[in-house]
């Protein structure tokens, strides 16, 4: 059996059908629940050497079904993989194909970890702020998250936090809902560790952002 096939033996039509229309992205569905995503994926990298995975992965895309595409990023979601090259190519490669929050997230946790391990990649990121899919510009700042999320940055890390926070305030105007909760999401994890930054950033920028989106940043800054 191969591994699309071992995703089909799991299928619920009914769950399949109410993932159609939570997700609404017009792609096959399964049903297939992310814990069974994950025993699927441990089986299949164990048996898998990078060049292996890459290739599985590549597959698992190019379907076009939900939890194969879930299964796929998955794949890749691991901090310590050198050379890593290709695989931050193929996971850039599918920006311009993002068209939810679920499969993008996916996809941005596993380039999180690629990103930090050499954040030169940063430069190609910084290309989706102008990308004509909300998604892809979306998923600049979900990649990033891991520069709101250090409790003891070194100077270098503070110079990327502080250039991802310049691409928040360039989006700040973009009126997409989900480009807006992204941005309170960056802000909101910030704040945890720097709520002086957060607060500095909305009294610049704040008044362009949606209100929702202004309150949701701000959430947690009153007090620290």
């Amino acid at each position: 059996m191969n591994e699309l096939d071992a995703l089909r033996a799991l299928a619920d039509p009914d769950k399949a059908e109410q993932m159609l229309a939570y997700h609404k992205a017009p792609r096959a569905y399964l049903g297939v629940s992310n814990p069974q995503i994950d025993d699927l994926v441990a089986e299949w990298r164990a048996g898998r050497d990078v060049d292996g995975r890459i290739a599985l992965a590549a597959e698992l895309w190019a379907s076009d079904i939900h939890e194969a595409r879930i299964a796929a990023a998955k794949l890749l979601t691991q901090a310590r993989i050198r050379p890593d090259d290709a695989i931050w190519s193929l996971i850039a490669g599918w920006a311009a194909d993002f068209d939810g929050w679920a499969i993008a997230d996916h996809a941005m946790i596993a380039g999180q970890k690629r990103l930090v391990a050499d954040p030169g990649r940063l430069d190609q990121v910084e290309t989706w702020l102008d990308h004509p899919n909300t998604w892809a510009r979306r998923a600049a700042l979900v990649g990033t998250l891991p520069w709101a999320k250090m409790n003891n940055p070194k100077p270098d890390d503070l110079a990327q936090r502080e250039r991802v926070l310049d691409w928040a305030a360039r989006l700040a105007e973009d009126r997409d809902w989900f480009i807006q909760k992204a941005i309170a999401w960056w802000l909101r994890d910030l704040s945890k560790r720097d709520a002086p930054r957060v607060r500095a950033f909305l009294a610049d920028h704040g008044a362009r952002m949606k209100s929702f989106a202004r309150k949701e940043a701000a959430r947690l800054v009153q007090g620290r």
